[in-house]
């Protein structure tokens, strides 16, 4: 029982230390280290069996030439069967054949081995065949009997073919290979620690740092005390850091400043309400004022009219603006050419003048838009115009066409154009109009964009000015 319930606490703890390693960046990138440094290893080690295989075949070669070398000087001495035996066993060889031109000698300890299981010639060796070779040895030789062919240093020799017995090479070899697989596996422990450790320090905990500091930032983003603190590295991690930081800061500053802007916005929307409701009363006071018939009332009201009007458009526009629900459009097909003319009557009603507005637009010619905020872009157009002709005659000249999956709608006047100055922020809220509110403008492109379009600013010079409208059709 303890020991069933020891052998689960042990597997339970062995996969979560998987899990940690395999699902976190430090383990993988240990993982990782240590797959490619072992990878390394085996490269290295396929070669160095294979040498140390060629060797061992070498050290035969070598010790059977030592071996039979006296013997072949039978002029000089002549040895005994028995000894002749015993230097080609001491050599470790079951036969040794000595090759020359004219003959060929053998020599045997005792009997001629009656089969060969591996023929190797050194003479045509390379590393592919000596890794193969090794391999081979090392996973099936030990009871084979080999025939080695190799050239040979003996003087008046070609060639010198030694059959010996696997199995002391094959001993020597897996000694050699146990002993250069675990170096193997120690170097790469040891290197893969080494640059584990060294990127773990570099860049694996800086990078978990960074982590921490951004998901501690959004936790609460309006905290100054959560901006990352930023290092003095050089690297690209230092200026991931800096770079991080100084985004944080600049988002925190773009929240408090939204903040007090909201908390503005409360405020000026009370303000306007009543400002509106103050207005309208004056409205009605100057509608009493121009029933009268004193001249200089007479002549004062239209001023007055015109300042209230533009009073209480201001007001209606900054509420309109800032309010944050502004329904998606709603798209159908529109009739252009009526919308036109609504937009033209409504724009000159709130600044009487002697402004044309000319209708160009061909009346079979639709939009796929949203009516009412269609509308709402014309007239901030239009009215945007009539500002700017002012109380001179003047002439606003709308046209529109089809263009690929859409429509555009130009609006131009003969005003005196747009000062240079103006059309950098010509756009921007409470920026782009010197007689206006400079709403219009904001509000029109704000309801293009929501179409999928926009609106630009063709031209503007002596001449006029020059606006386009574009309104793709929905489903693009």
């Amino acid at each position: 029982m303890v020991y069933g319930a020891m052998a689960g606490w042990l597997g339970a703890r062995t996969m979560a230390a998987w899990r940690l390693v395999a699902h976190s960046l430090s383990g993988r990138l240990l993982l990782l280290t240590l797959f490619y440094a072992m990878l390394t290893q085996v490269l290295i080690f396929v070669p160095s069996v294979a040498r140390y295989h060629r060797t061992l075949l070498d050290n035969h070669i070598e010790t059977a030439e030592v071996a039979i070398l006296p013997l072949t000087e039978v002029e000089k001495q002549k040895f005994s069967p028995g000894l002749r035996s015993m230097l080609v066993t001491r050599a470790g060889a079951l036969a040794v054949m000595l090759k020359r031109p004219e003959k060929r000698e053998l020599f045997l300890p005792d009997e001629m081995p009656s089969h060969i299981d591996v023929s190797i010639d050194l003479a045509h060796d390379n590393i592919f065949t000596e890794s193969s070779r090794a391999l081979d040895c090392l996973f099936n030789g030990g009871n084979r009997i080999l025939y080695i062919a190799s050239p040979t240093r003996i003087v008046g020799a070609e060639e010198i073919d030694v059959i010996v017995n696997e199995k002391q090479i094959h001993r020597q070899l897996l000694s050699f290979a146990r002993r250069a697989l675990w170096l193997a596996l120690g170097i790469s422990l040891a290197t893969a620690m080494l640059v584990f450790a060294s990127l773990y320090m570099f860049l694996v905990r800086p990078m978990a740092g960074i982590t921490r500091a951004m998901i501690a930032f959004s936790d609460n983003p309006e905290d100054p005390g959560r901006i990352a603190a930023a290092s003095t590295r050089r690297d690209e991690i230092g200026v991931a850091e800096r770079e991080l930081a100084a985004m944080q800061r600049d988002l925190y500053g773009s929240l408090q400043q939204k903040g007090r802007l909201a908390a503005l916005g409360v405020a000026v929307a009370k303000i306007q309400h009543d400002l509106r409701n103050i207005l309208s009363s004056a409205q009605l006071a100057s509608d009493r004022l121009a029933k009268l018939d004193d001249p200089v009332v007479q002549r004062l009201v239209p001023r007055l009219v015109t300042s209230l009007d533009h009073a209480v458009a201001l007001a209606t526009n900054t509420l309109r603006y800032g309010r944050a629900d502004e329904h998606p459009p709603q798209r159908k097909r529109v009739a252009l050419a009526p919308l036109i003319d609504e937009a033209g009557e409504a724009a000159l009603a709130s600044r009487p003048s002697e402004t044309l507005v000319l209708n160009l637009v061909d009346p079979a010619l639709q939009f796929d838009a949203d009516p009412e905020q269609l509308y709402r872009i014309v007239l901030n157009l239009l009215r945007n115009a009539v500002e700017a002709l002012g109380n001179t005659s003047g002439e606003i000249r709308v046209t529109a066409a089809r263009e690929g999956r859409g429509g555009v709608i130009d609006v131009s006047d003969n005003g005196p154009g747009i000062p240079e100055a103006v059309r950098a922020r010509l756009f921007q809220p409470f920026a782009g109009s010197s007689r206006g509110s400079g709403l219009g403008l904001a509000i029109a492109r704000d309801l293009a964009r929501a179409h999928g379009g926009d609106i630009t600013l063709v031209s503007s010079d002596a001449s006029g000015t020059h606006f386009r409208i574009a309104i793709p059709d929905g489903g693009e």
